[in-house]
């Protein structure tokens, strides 16, 4: 099977080096691509794609920096991201050197969570799809790094991509060439308030979306720190509709050509972000698509979990539901059911670089990869638990989990045991759970599945029960009612009558009486458990 090659470490240091991330030591033109990212936990056993770029958040301990090297040799990974500065002692170098593990680091002003989601988004572009990416005009389809290189080339100047509320989309390289500002901006990856609010007050966004062809900005006599350099701009939009903008730091006005290369560059962006936006919409049901053939299991399952980076790892199965009211908000329920299948792939790809979640249907299904001979199923009610405590109440949903499934063969196993557990929370029988094993729930799952069978055969009650429900039908006696209190509190009178409010007395009448017209022997085990089950299963539940 052919897939997509991923973004090597090369093509990381091209498109982020010099400005996010530096290569300390080790082959920045390692062959082979990165499979992941992940983040350093040192209270956690790694669970690591292969090949993963691992975030050393916090680590800064030369010792601890050479033990974790040798941990990510072990599971083959391309290399270590620390904050600058880093004290690379002699130790650190001979590590690299015998692991193959590179060791980079992130700017001072960088956030961590900014650098994961760059590098998510340069990995992203194969993990899913066919063999051969889509090209615009020679470039692969949605990467606006390459573009913004390209358009760099072309006009001889460093430049960044921003949407409409100056948020850096994406940059080229050379920005060292440009003024602090420029710097300012990528580490942020948004345009400082200070300038953007110069720039409104000028009138230069009103100005650049009314026009087709570059805008200069000249900010120089505005005081304001860092901005050394023009700026000239051009609006990217397709047709009325501005998608954003292109901005190039320049000393001098841009020639003719350059001028025109600037605006052709407008249209080929916006291209690619077109294909962005409908991208994720595809992306989103392929992905669906591949989990929904995984989970069916067959002879595609394999190729379905390889082409989600799943293949050859043990996963658990997580099922997640909305609970609604009720039909009259269907439109609602489906928005809120994509939300949180969104939020839940958010979450999971937090934990594990290579989680998968999808809406499927009316549930949300998520791929946890998991340690081999590792209590996989606690570690998922963990996650899971985690991630409806950050959702909280404003949108009431459970999580049905099912056991560690170590090959493609047994994900449809697992599913369904998800399923069960889901079901049972559902209908409200888990005892006020959000999440829930299989194994939690058990007993409740067998009883929903009598429910079906009888429902299904059309069984009626029988006996003792029947013959109760028939007098309490036409004598309102409320014998049906005593005999599920009773039982229900183990033949403890006092408590059986408090939960029906009634004097003891009173419940003891009745107890007599449900013997003598149903004719239900009460010293009998047997009598007891028959007409428990019936009273679950068969007959009408309580009102």
């Amino acid at each position: 099977m052919n897939l997509r090659p991923h973004a090597s470490l090369g093509r990381v240091l091209d498109d982020l080096g010099g400005t996010l991330l530096d290569l300390l030591l080790g082959d920045g033109d390692r062959p082979g691509g990165i499979g992941g990212v992940a983040i350093h936990d040192p209270l956690d056993e790694p669970a690591l794609p292969q090949h993963a770029l691992v975030l050393g958040v916090g680590l800064a301990d030369p010792d601890e920096v050479v033990r974790q090297l040798r941990t990510l040799a072990r599971h083959d990974a391309a290399g270590l991201v620390l904050r600058a500065p880093v004290t690379v002692t002699a130790a650190i170098t001979a590590a690299v050197a015998e692991t193959g593990v590179a060791l980079l680091s992130l700017a001072r002003g960088a956030s961590w969570a900014q650098l994961a989601a760059m590098l998510r988004s340069l990995l992203a572009e194969g993990d899913v799809g066919d063999a051969q990416p889509e090209t615009l005009a020679g470039l692969p389809s949605g990467d606006l790094f390459a573009v913004a290189n390209a358009i760099a080339a072309l006009i001889d100047a460093p430049v960044t991509v921003e949407d409409r509320r100056s948020r850096v989309l994406a940059f080229s390289g050379r920005q060292d060439e440009a003024d602090p500002s420029r710097v300012e901006t990528i580490l942020g990856r948004q345009v400082p308030e200070r300038f953007a609010r110069a720039l409104a007050d000028r009138g230069v966004f009103r100005e650049l979306y009314r026009t087709d062809q570059p805008v200069y900005v000249d900010l120089l006599d505005a005081g304001l720190d860092g901005l050394k350099l023009l700026r000239v701009a051009v609006a990217v939009r397709a047709g009325d509709e501005i998608l954003g903008s292109i901005w190039a730091a320049v000393r001098e006005p841009l020639t003719a050509d350059r001028t025109q290369a600037l605006c052709d560059a407008a249209r080929l962006v916006a291209l690619h972000l077109l294909r962005v936006r409908a991208g994720a919409d595809v992306e989103r049901r392929l992905r669906a698509d591949l989990l929904s053939t995984a989970l069916e299991g067959g002879a595609a399952a394999r190729e379905a979990l390889s082409r989600l980076g799943l293949a050859d790892q043990p996963v658990v199965v997580l099922a997640l539901a909305v609970l609604g009211p009720g039909a009259a908000a269907d439109a609602e329920l489906a928005a809120d059911r994509q939300r949180l299948s969104d939020g839940l792939a958010m979450h999971l790809s937090a934990v594990h670089p290579r989680c998968a979640a999808a809406l499927v249907g009316d549930t949300a299904y998520g791929l946890v990869p998991v340690i081999r001979d590792a209590d996989g199923e606690r570690r998922a009610l963990r996650i899971a638990k985690d991630f409806l405590d950050r959702v909280g109440d404003r949108v009431r949903a459970v999580v049905g989990i099912g056991p560690v499934a170590r090959s493609a063969a047994e994900l449809p196993e697992a599913r369904d045991s998800a399923d069960r557990a889901l079901r049972v929370l559902r209908s409200g029988s888990g005892a006020g759970r959000r999440v829930a094993l299989l194994a939690d729930v058990h007993v409740e799952a067998l009883l929903l599945e009598l429910q079906d069978l009888v429902a299904a055969r059309g069984d009626r009650p029988t006996g003792p029960v029947a013959r109760l429900l028939a007098y309490d039908e036409q004598h309102h006696a409320h014998l049906v009612e005593t005999l599920r209190a009773w039982l229900d509190a183990f033949g403890d009178v006092i408590a059986a009558s408090a939960a029906v409010h009634v004097h003891p007395n009173t419940f003891r009448y009745r107890l007599r009486r449900l013997a003598e017209v149903g004719g239900f022997d009460m010293a009998d085990p047997e009598a007891r458990f028959a007409a428990m089950l019936q009273l679950r299963v068969v007959a009408p539940p309580a009102t």
